[in-house]
């Protein structure tokens, strides 16, 4: 339903990225110019499913480390999807999210914090509890046109 990122992540072993064969581990090594290319196992977390069609990876890297130029292609179709994902990053301020269901049943909330992310994939209410909280909201597109277009309300539930 959600996948919650703290500001103060630090589970880089948690997620490691795909890196088994000689062959990868010599593109990493090249492609981002580093004398160890086991180290993106501490330093890169692969944090979503390679299948979803958002990615989350998380970097951290020491200073002059840097990748080739480059950018991402799709090699195969994006599957058809039930919803559109969505992430928010708080810049400034708290906020309180909460998940549901696409059946509107409520999951719990989630309070974010500057540098904060949260990716949801399904029902999402947002309430900003501190002045200036500011949220930067990044969901797929294209847009349909209209707010009314863009989404499916949910009944109200009690909370």
């Amino acid at each position: 339903m959600a996948i919650f990122i703290g500001g103060r992540f630090n589970a880089f072993d948690r997620f490691p990225p795909f890196m088994e064969t000689p062959e990868e581990i010599r593109h990493v090594q090249e492609a981002y110019k580093v004398a160890d290319p086991t180290l993106e196992r501490t330093t890169k977390a692969h944090v979503t499913d390679n299948g979803w069609p958002l990615q989350i990876i998380m970097l951290e890297r020491h200073p002059g480390a840097t990748t080739l130029p480059h950018y991402h292609v799709p090699n195969e179709a994006l599957p058809p999807l039930p919803t559109r994902h969505q992430i928010l990053i708080c810049q400034s301020g708290r906020a309180r999210v909460g998940i549901f269901t696409t059946s509107g049943a409520a999951l719990g909330d989630v309070y974010l914090e500057p540098n904060d992310l949260l990716l949801m994939a399904e029902g999402h209410e947002v309430e900003f509890l501190e002045p200036r909280t500011r949220l930067i909201e990044i969901k797929q597109g294209p847009f349909p046109g209209t707010d009314a277009d863009d989404k499916v309300d949910l009944p109200r539930v009690a909370r």
